[in-house]
């Protein structure tokens, strides 16, 4: 009976939330508001109950064919995804699935009781290309377990999956969580927040090598979340941070490698408010190189160019 109910009340949920994002989009395109990616996050979209995934994508697809909606992504589970599916949802419009993969070490993956291994998260991965959908893929550094070594080696495992994007969650601790109770227990210790943007650092210039787009480094801001942070590497400007320390061994062995004090760097205007650092904190190792404020100029090209 109250498995019934449950399900009763869930069903009424997920019908509420697809009233509301046909109003949403319907609103939007009366307006002839820009045309925009719909992505469907914070849940394990392919794992909702009966047809729902597809339900959801019926309801996006008349604006899709009218322009209003370029495309959709979701967020899922490793172990909830399956090629027959995901070419059902590739064909009401589903583009994107990114994988909250968390870490491929099976050892993490066990004591952090995720359900999967990292054959599984591997296997699924290969899905979403055999379903020729773009695959993005998600990682959460520093479970208990986890270490900076391990995070480089899950990049390596995952710019192997040639994944289109990728996003670095550092763990943190959320208050009513499992993770919560073994901290509190002093059995968990999350990464200091320098731990973690060095680990981050170092796995975004794996990325780069690579030629992935990471296009989130840290939990977005929102209050509710940001409240019931109890611990761990959680900052407000935590992807500046990263991008700023990710830059300088790439600026500093191009230095080295002209051999001499450099007149001029010519760098892209996008990096100006990272390049330096937060808080300036990367302001003295370039400086130690012979690359003061006054030798930095910016421009429009996407490369760097060190005179």
């Amino acid at each position: 009976m109250a498995y019934a109910a449950g399900a009763h009340a869930r069903e009424a949920e997920l019908q509420a939330a697809s009233v509301r994002l046909r109003d949403l989009l319907t609103e939007r395109a009366q307006r002839n508001a820009q045309a925009v990616e719909l992505a469907f996050y914070g849940g394990t979209f392919t794992a909702l109950p009966d047809d729902w995934p597809e339900r959801f994508l019926a309801v996006v697809q008349p604006f899709m064919e009218a322009g209003s909606v370029l495309g959709v992504r979701c967020s899922t589970r490793p172990d909830a995804v399956s090629v027959p599916q995901l070419l059902r949802l590739k064909a009401l419009g589903l583009r994107t699935v990114e994988l909250g993969v968390q870490t491929f070490d099976n050892d993490v993956l066990a004591r952090s009781l995720r359900g999967y291994d990292g054959e599984t998260a591997s296997a699924a991965c290969r899905m979403v290309h055999e379903a020729g959908l773009g695959l993005g893929i998600q990682l959460l550094p520093g479970l208990p377990g986890h270490t900076p070594a391990m995070l480089a080696g899950d990049m390596r495992a995952a710019c192997a999956l040639r994944p289109k994007t990728m996003r670095l969650y550092p763990c943190v601790v959320v208050r009513g969580t499992g993770l919560a109770r073994l901290y509190e227990r002093g059995e968990y210790a999350p990464w200091t927040l320098d731990t973690a943007a060095e680990a981050c650092a170092s796995a975004l210039r794996v990325a780069w090598r690579h030629g992935v787009r990471v296009i989130r480094i840290g939990v977005a801001q929102e209050p509710s979340f940001t409240e019931n942070v109890l611990a761990g590497p959680y900052h407000p400007a935590f992807g500046s941070m990263v991008r700023g320390r990710a830059l300088v061994p790439y600026i500093l062995r191009r230095v080295e490698a002209l051999g001499r004090a450099p007149r001029l760097l010519m760098a892209p205007q996008g990096v100006r408010g990272e390049f330096w650092g937060y808080r300036s904190e990367c302001r003295p190792l370039y400086a130690a190189a012979g690359l003061e404020p006054s030798k930095v100029c910016w421009w429009g090209a996407q490369v760097f160019c060190l005179l």
